[in-house]
């Protein structure tokens, strides 16, 4: 509307009131200044002002003021009642943008059942070795739709349904708050304000064992990036599962994917090797040999079929870890027995299999493999 008065299209402006003019008594002044020397008088109706006449400006600036008071007082007002709803438990939750659930006629959370299985859907593949980025990949190509009915997902918004408790039935209150009742800009809670966890405040979608796993889960997975110095969470996919898993059993640095190439396709290689080998001049490399890719795709189908081979001791390891006080550790407990109960040997690689069971492959010298597994276990395999 400035832009219209500039150039000329607008003489006049009629007002409803001070309040619904501008936010604040100085940006009241300014844009009425700045169109009174463009010779465009502002009506405001509410309260009988003309700015081109020449009491108009004072009584703005002292009723401009009044009313930016007035919206401080209701503001503070309404922080004050949400607060104490806070208090008292209640919950106030945008479900529009919320996916999972609807809210009934008295304003309650309740599931929705056909978005739950999507959000039941995220949790299981997560822990079933997924990283968010495939997850939402995986959505996409299936043609799921999100809230808002587009099958279009990103990895930050997969990564904060996993850490949001409203899915297991509880609730934080108040993680952001208004820092000016002016220009109503919000931001995170890092403790200046009060915060409210309320249990068992709605239906929950995810059980709260599930959802513990998922968070010791991630914590694992950083800790893991942490550990070897990998720039980027969940690394591997499924056209290089092995991306960030390889770690050097001489140095303890990531092994890094490599081609070979040849003039004839039948003799391109892909190798992985040591990222430490050839360091910074003056620096002594690490002394690792590089290892063939077909050969970890074969290390992990001799590990599972060790696993079947040896099935009713690992069910009797797996039992004793379904005792265990960490959430993590009683699902894969649960989660390993099923896999192995349910299949048989398997010849070639199975990359779902790989993703639920594996956490790392370590290369030693003499021919040697470990392989870890998120369990706990660690088996070696020779290779020639």
């Amino acid at each position: 509307m400035i832009e219209d008065c500039k150039a000329g299209k607008i003489d006049r402006i009629i007002t409803k009131s001070i309040s619904r003019f501008a936010r604040n008594t100085l940006d009241t002044l300014t844009y009425v200044r700045m169109l009174k020397e463009l010779g465009i008088e502002v009506f405001f109706e509410k309260e009988n002002i003309r700015t081109l006449d020449s009491k108009g400006e004072v009584l703005l600036s002292i009723l401009s003021s009044l009313a930016q008071d007035e919206s401080r007082s209701i503001s503070e007002n309404s922080t004050w009642g949400i607060r104490r709803r806070f208090e008292q438990g209640k919950l106030h939750v945008n479900h529009t943008k919320f996916l999972g659930y609807d809210k009934d006629k008295n304003g309650n959370l309740v599931v929705n059942e056909k978005q739950a299985k999507i959000v039941r859907r995220i949790y299981t593949e997560f822990l079933d070795g997924k990283g968010a980025n495939r997850i939402a990949r995986d959505l996409e190509l299936g043609g799921v739709a999100n809230w808002n009915g587009k099958a279009k997902w990103y990895e930050g918004s997969i990564r904060k349904m996993l850490t949001n408790e409203k899915y297991k039935g509880d609730a934080l209150l108040q993680k952001t708050y208004t820092v000016d009742f002016l220009s109503k800009k919000r931001a995170d809670n890092n403790g200046q304000v009060p915060q409210y966890y309320v249990e068992d405040s709605h239906p929950a979608i995810i059980d709260k064992e599930m959802w513990e796993a998922v968070q010791l889960e991630m914590e694992r997975r950083r800790n893991f990036a942490l550990q070897y110095g990998i720039q980027k969470l969940e690394y591997a996919t499924t056209d290089n599962p092995f991306a960030g898993r390889v770690i050097c059993g001489s140095c303890g640095q990531v092994f890094g994917r490599k081609v070979w190439n040849s003039t004839d396709d039948r003799f391109r290689r892909i190798i992985w090797r040591c990222n430490g080998k050839y360091p910074a001049k003056g620096e002594k490399g690490c002394e690792s040999r590089h290892i063939d890719d077909v050969v970890l795709y074969q290390a992990f189908v001799d590990v599972f079929n060790t696993l079947v081979e040896n099935k009713e001791y690992f069910l009797g390891k797996w039992k004793k870890l379904r005792g265990s006080d960490n959430p993590l550790q009683r699902y894969k407990a649960k989660q390993f027995s099923k896999i192995i109960v349910e299949a048989g040997r398997i010849s070639k690689f199975d990359i779902d299999l790989y993703f639920a069971l594996t956490e790392k492959i370590e290369v030693f010298g003499e021919g040697r493999l470990g392989v870890s597994l998120l369990d706990g276990t660690e088996l070696e395999c020779l290779i020639e």
